[in-house]
């Protein structure tokens, strides 16, 4: 089969590897080579049959909590050049920070669904290994209501005032500008704005406008 992709598949459930195994062999382009029940197995076939694509399931023995993870990245480490696409029944952010917490590119992480809509997971497979990544839509909602939730959490810590403040600069207004309207002091607004930053976690980001982010921070709680 040249020019197919090589894809090995990992789960602990019998039914779900040979499930998987049965969709994406009805895929044209793709070429399932192996299959494996645990991380140990699947690692000693990746050294044996060097696949483009390893899929697996999130969970697996021993513990059944997040080895798939720790797999992808161990074969991240081990092997680069390999794409990993993880199955999950979980649209959980948690999960799919921790993939990514060193970079996206040659990931997915797609809920099993998936399994029932072969284009959707050949997708992932052609995309992850030609370097790039794709999220559930799912599990982007889940990523973005986390932020949210996060936001307005970090929001509600603000003083009235700060809150005031903090609405002019959405607004578009100058530090004078908010003075004026406020009847303070341009250095009791500077005060005030730093405070701001500092409970709204900005303090130490240095790569990014400080002023922007905290009226991203109030704009998404107007959103919401």
């Amino acid at each position: 089969m040249l020019g197919h992709l090589r894809v090995v598949i990992a789960d602990d459930e019998l039914l779900v590897r040979e499930g998987a195994k049965s969709v994406l062999s009805a895929v044209g382009g793709i070429e399932v080579v192996g299959l494996a029940a645990d991380p140990p197995e699947l690692m000693a076939l990746i050294d044996e049959l060097a696949p483009d694509v390893v899929v697996l399931d999130i969970k697996m023995p021993p513990t059944h909590r997040a080895e798939g993870i720790e797999a992808a990245h161990l074969i991240r480490q081990k092997h680069p050049s390999i794409g990993v696409v993880i199955l999950s029944q979980y649209a959980d952010p948690e999960y799919a920070l921790e993939l990514l917490r060193d970079g996206s590119n040659r990931l997915a992480y797609l809920l099993k669904e998936r399994l029932g809509r072969p284009a959707q997971l050949a997708e992932a497979i052609r995309e992850v290994a030609h370097g790039g990544s794709i999220l559930d839509p799912k599990v982007v909602d889940a990523l973005m209501e986390a932020q949210r939730r996060r936001s307005r959490s970090r929001l509600h810590g603000l003083t009235e005032r700060e809150h005031e403040v903090l609405a002019l600069m959405a607004s578009g207004r100058t530090n004078a500008a908010i003075a004026a309207t406020l009847y303070l002091s341009e250095r009791a607004v500077e005060k005030h704005i730093n405070g701001i930053f500092r409970k709204l976690g900005l303090s130490e980001e240095l790569d990014i406008n400080h002023r922007v982010a905290a009226v991203l921070f109030f704009l998404q709680r107007n959103v919401d």
